[in-house]
């Protein structure tokens, strides 16, 4: 008999925060983080965030940590903040076992709907590390279109990881919601 069930959504709580930062860590960071395709282990090491940054995006007003479980154990994650006519679309995360399956494509449209729905916001925005050509084709095959605005790294800030190569920048990229 298969007891596996669909994936479920719920805003994430205090509780939840361990298991959100080994969930983003093990999707961007080191070894363990190439059985997927969204790692960053080659641009970056170090830590990819932290139990304060993620315990700060539970706790904000107006952001929501959107929590996807599977199976009684959480497999996906990201964060919705509203600010002011858009909202800010981060912390995107999906177990590099269940990376390629289509769950990525099923959280996004989640997190789309919900931005509309609960804040009336007509655009999502999001920032990408430009040189993840792999990553920002893929949102754009979900609509999202580059901007060409950048803004720079964080370097020097060990919160955000440490850099292997001197280029990186954030894009912005933004999707129609309406």
């Amino acid at each position: 008999m298969d007891t596996t069930t669909g994936p479920t959504f719920r805003y994430a709580t205090d509780a939840d925060v361990d298991d959100l930062v080994a969930l983003v860590e093990s999707a961007y960071r080191g070894e363990a983080s190439r059985a997927g395709w969204t790692t960053e282990a080659d641009i970056l090491e170090g830590q990819r965030t932290d139990p304060e940054g993620v315990l700060e995006v539970v706790k904000s007003p107006g952001s929501r940590l959107l929590t996807v479980e599977q199976d009684g154990r959480i497999v996906a994650c990201c964060q919705i903040e509203h600010r002011g006519e858009h909202a800010y679309f981060g912390m995107f995360a999906v177990s590099p076992a269940l990376q390629g399956a289509g769950l990525g494509k099923v959280v996004m449209a989640e997190a789309e709907r919900q931005a509309r729905e609960t804040w009336g916001v007509a655009e999502m925005h999001m920032t990408v590390i430009s040189v993840r050509e792999d990553l920002i084709a893929w949102y754009e095959r979900r609509g999202y279109r580059r901007t060409g605005k950048m803004t720079p790294f964080p370097y020097g800030d060990e919160r955000f990881g440490i850099p292997r190569r001197a280029d990186l920048q954030f894009e912005l990229l933004v999707k129609s919601l309406v």
